[in-house]
Parts: structure tokens; C-alpha cells; sequence
């Protein structure tokens, strides 16, 4: 989708998506893969090499995806100077609750959004020997593990009370996530117009 941009040159068609970048907005939208986590670490980089002090916002509708792609965009705001503000707007669901959890300037939800955590799954069409299927397991253990551990630093919350929270699909209200640690405040659109 193009939008008209006047400039001293006359009106220009720019994609909406440059226009709401130069305005440090950055979407995760739909599912989470590896392809995506490249392109939204691209806008990351470039944002924070502007301007390394005033806030980005990045804007969550997502059922969630890929766990490897999700912990390189993880690894990316975690390491990032620049304040992250997170605005869940719809759904963040399993990797992407994750990634709105772990925003470090305001994690705000609107009044209807919804937050969703579990285990991670185990991927469609899995076959092999049964040494391959223990190894496969293991490795599911430990990603567990690992995303239990984040959440934990992101909510306050032990990792026991994680795992007990993450042991089936766990729906959380904005008020619900806020008493869970998940969120800070529940907000109209307007706040998203503020930065």
C-alpha cells in the first residue's frame, strides 16, 4: 500500500510501511519466521544507527512461529541501547508474547488485545530412529528451559510458575497479563501517536 508525500519536489507515492518507519514504528505481523526476523532486524539496525536515544516502537499482531527466528529478533531489542516501546495490538501469541514481554521502555496492550504463552511444539511430520527422537526431545527440554528462563526475567515470576503457566495454551486478558508481569499498562491508540 502507497501513500502521497508532499515534498518540494511535488507529491511523491511512498510505501506506508517507509512513512510509519521514518516515524521509528516497526510491525511484527503474522507468523514469526526466519525471513521476517531478517527484515525486522534490518529496521533495527537502521533505526538505532539514526538515532540511538529516541524510542522505537514496535507494534505486536502475531500467532506466534518460529522459535529460532523469534530469539534472533529477542537477541536483537535485547542487546539494543535504543528504548523499545512494545504495543500489543490483536493477539501475541507464543513467540510472540515473548517478544512483547521482553520490551524495555512500556509494554502497553490495548483493551482488547490478548496474550497467549505454552510449551513450545513439537514441528509437524517429526520421524527418525529412536536415538533421533530422544536427541529431538532433549533439544525441546532445553528450548523449554530457555524460554521459561526469559520470561521469568521479563515477568518477575519464578521459572517454576512459568513452566506451571506455559503447561497448556495459557490466554491472558491486558489485565491478566499486567498481574502476570507480561505487560505495564493497558492503552487506547492514542498512545502510539505520542512517540
Amino acid at each position: 500500500m502507497n501513500i502521497q508525500v508532499k515534498s518540494s519536489n511535488g507529491i511523491a507515492l511512498i510505501p506506508i510501511e517507509t512513512r510509519l518507519l521514518a516515524d521509528r514504528k516497526i510491525f511484527i505481523e503474522g507468523e514469526i519466521n526466519q525471513e521476517g526476523a531478517c527484515i525486522f532486524t534490518k529496521k533495527l539496525l537502521i533505526l538505532c544507527k539514526e538515532n540511538d536515544t529516541a524510542p522505537i516502537d514496535i507494534l505486536i499482531n502475531s500467532p506466534g512461529g518460529e522459535i529460532s527466528a523469534g530469539l534472533l529478533m529477542y537477541d536483537c531489542i535485547q542487546s539494543c541501547k535504543t528504548p523499545i516501546r512494545m504495543f500489543c495490538m490483536g493477539t501475541a501469541y507464543s513467540m510472540g508474547a515473548l517478544l512483547f514481554a521482553c520490551g524495555n521502555h512500556g509494554r502497553y496492550m490495548f483493551p482488547h488485545s490478548e496474550l497467549m504463552l505454552h510449551e513450545p511444539l513439537l514441528g509437524s511430520g517429526v520421524r527418525g530412529n529412536a536415538s533421533s527422537i530422544r536427541s529431538i526431545s532433549d533439544s525441546l527440554m532445553d528450548t523449554r528451559k530457555k524460554m521459561n528462563q526469559i520470561l521469568a526475567k521479563h515477568t518477575g515470576k519464578t521459572e517454576e510458575e512459568i513452566e506451571k503457566a506455559t503447561g497448556f495454551d495459557h490466554y491472558f486478558s491486558p489485565e491478566e497479563s499486567i498481574e502476570f508481569g507480561l505487560a505495564d499498562e493497558i492503552v487506547s491508540f492514542d498512545k502510539i501517536m505520542e512517540g
